[in-house]
């Protein structure tokens, strides 16, 4: 998929480049869509995936990145915070967009981590260091691959490019990072 015309960079992705290639976002993450977002994250309310799946692929090179993607990976959580949590809010929107390319299993979190909005940028980047694994039993499905990463919300980036680059690593030839919201 080549790069959509009037993307822009901040100065930091001009200097390093980013390990994915694209980041895709649906609204930014602001009234009311940062409410509904916590909501659906922090208090079971499930439902919205199906909502939040409809808006993403209603955004502008969402759908052709979906059709392009050989896999559509989740961001995955710590298993304290998915036996907390009681589910994977990144997962059941991924299950909503292509749930026939939909892989929870290639990409661990093999680090339980604080949650990113507690820190600040400097703590989020470290945080996340070693944080993910690509699944050694898994891994030639990632060689060569289109990869959509899914998430929720990109704030800092340090938890959707720490990921990336363990996917980068384990041979991924494109990933499109696709997230409901995102911070200025």
């Amino acid at each position: 998929m080549p790069v959509p015309t009037g993307v822009l960079c901040c100065g930091a992705c001009l200097k390093e480049a980013p390990p994915i290639d694209i980041c895709l976002a649906a609204v930014p993450y602001a009234f009311p869509w940062s409410d509904l977002i916590v909501g659906f994250k922090f208090y079971n309310h499930t439902g919205r995936a199906r909502s939040f799946a409809l808006l993403l692929r209603s955004t502008p090179w969402i759908e052709p990145a979906l059709d392009e993607a050989t896999l559509v990976i989740p961001m995955p959580l710590s298993r304290t915070r998915l036996r907390a949590r009681g589910y994977n809010q990144a997962l059941l929107i991924a299950k909503q967009l292509s749930p026939e390319k939909t892989d929870e299993r290639v990409l661990l979190r093999i680090k339980d981590t604080p949650a990113q909005s507690s820190l600040n940028r400097k703590e989020r980047l470290a945080s996340v260091q070693d944080a993910f694994a690509v699944d050694p039993l898994l891994a030639k499905k990632i060689k060569g691959a289109r990869l959509v990463l899914i998430d929720d919300v990109m704030t800092s980036g340090a938890s959707i490019f720490a990921a990336a680059r363990v996917l980068r690593a384990a041979g991924a030839a494109h990933i499109t990072g696709i997230v409901i919201a995102r911070t200025d």
